[in-house]
This record gives C-alpha cells, sequence and structure tokens, in this order.
C-alpha cells in the first residue's frame, strides 16, 4: 500500500524509421581574420553625452528607483495589515469559542 509504484516506459505502438545518417563532411581552414576586427574596433564611434543628457539619465533612474521602491513598500505593507487583520479576527474567533464552550 506504502510502496510507491513506478510507471514502466510504454512500448512504441506504430512504425519506427531507423535513425539518420550523419555524414562527415570536410573541413575547410581560413586564414585568421585578427587585422579586419582590430580595424573595426578602432572605427566604433564614442558614445558622447551632454550635461544635460547626464541630468535626465540620473533623474529617470532617481524616477524608477522611487516608483519601484514605493511598490514594494506598499506590497509589503498590504502583507503585514492582511496578516495582522487575520491574527485579529482568529483572536475573535476563538474568545466567541471559548465563551460559548463555558456557558454549557
Amino acid at each position: 500500500m506504502f510502496r510507491p509504484k513506478i510507471p514502466t516506459m510504454p512500448t512504441p505502438t506504430g512504425l519506427i524509421s531507423p535513425p539518420a545518417v550523419v555524414e562527415p563532411t570536410d573541413v575547410v581552414q581560413h586564414a585568421p581574420t585578427a587585422p579586419a576586427s582590430a580595424a573595426q574596433g578602432a572605427s566604433r564611434p564614442t558614445i558622447q553625452l551632454s550635461p544635460g543628457a547626464v541630468i535626465a539619465l540620473v533623474g529617470g533612474g532617481t524616477a524608477v528607483v522611487l516608483v519601484v521602491g514605493a511598490v514594494l513598500v506598499s506590497m509589503l505593507l498590504a502583507v503585514a495589515i492582511t496578516g495582522a487583520s487575520v491574527a485579529i479576527c482568529a483572536l475573535v474567533i476563538r474568545s466567541l469559542i471559548s465563551t460559548e464552550a463555558k456557558r454549557r
């Protein structure tokens, strides 16, 4: 009764196709392309931010952090208030049940 029943793997039914045969192909060696990648890295443009753009980025990041923090704090408060109200309801119900038992 308490022994686990391990399911058996069902046998496949229907047509079974043989596995596909993969044949190796020739490997072609190419010359290294290191000089081209070095030239590409040198031609990459640099990002230049104006002071206004930096202030906008800092302000936007601060706003995001404040909004996410407010949402998380409000969720924490909602859970805490719900837990406290459930605890108070449990105490009231326990008190009502115990007074009914004492009257009998």
